[in-house]
């Protein structure tokens, strides 16, 4: 569910919802890193991120930031649109 709140979009997700999201997350961001040719500490290095959460986040056990999944999409050369 999505709802605005003071000129910002909150998505509402049940519990169910958010761990099938972060586990399609990591999918994505398995996929790319694979077709990149990198490690996972390739990966974290170049996003400013230790290995231990890049790897969390590709099992779909992170959460991370906006800012932290912004850079590891740029490390891995992805736009956002791709994670859709």
């Amino acid at each position: 569910m999505l709802v605005c709140f003071g000129g910002i979009v909150y998505i509402i997700m049940t519990d169910g919802e958010q761990e099938k999201t972060r586990r399609r997350l990591g999918k994505v961001l398995h996929e790319a890193r694979e077709a990149a040719g990198l490690t996972q500490q390739e990966v974290a290095t170049k996003a400013g991120v230790h290995v231990n959460f890049y790897a969390r986040v590709e099992r779909g056990e992170g959460n991370p930031s906006f800012e932290k999944l912004q850079s590891i999409m740029k490390a891995l050369g992805i736009q956002s649109l791709d994670l859709l």
